[in-house]
């Protein structure tokens, strides 16, 4: 199962060359997964069973352009997020974020998030109960296909 997230376009996104920021395109991404994780303690998203006192870190992050995106005016950024591994504390969300007037179904950005749960009262990694494992258990699909990294 995934999840698609429409991110309305902002002036701001663009840069000198009249097309979207990297760090834009990044803040786009965060923001679409947050939506899709939800605010622990919120009882929103897909972290919504977590128990109090647990937040969610991003403890990597790796971002891969595909293509360049031109601004449009009053364009929607697509962005569709699913889970790549589930780990005992720790889980990826990949994401691909597309511009629906590029003329292209690929997408323009691909990347792939670390997320470790993290106990403010232990302070330290949270194991997932039965529970939220299973939740994101039910988004698991195959991971974004990421360029190899320079020897």
């Amino acid at each position: 199962m995934t999840s698609s997230i429409e991110i309305q376009a902002r002036m701001r996104d663009i840069n000198a060359g009249g097309h979207v920021d990297n760090v834009e395109a990044i803040r786009v991404i965060g923001e679409a997964r947050l939506r899709f994780l939800g605010i622990p303690g919120s009882g929103l998203g897909l972290l919504h069973r977590l128990p109090r006192g647990m937040r969610d870190l991003v403890a990597s992050e790796r971002v891969d352009f595909r293509s360049e995106m031109r601004f449009a005016a009053f364009q929607s950024f697509t962005v569709t997020q699913w889970i790549g591994h589930v780990g005992r504390s720790s889980f990826t969300v990949q994401s691909e974020l597309r511009l629906p007037d590029s003329g292209s179904h690929a997408p323009a950005v691909v990347g792939e998030t670390v997320v470790v749960l993290f106990s403010s009262e232990t302070d330290s990694s949270w194991p997932f109960s039965d529970e939220v494992r299973a939740d994101l258990q039910e988004y698991v699909g195959p991971a974004v296909e990421l360029r190899d990294r320079p020897a």
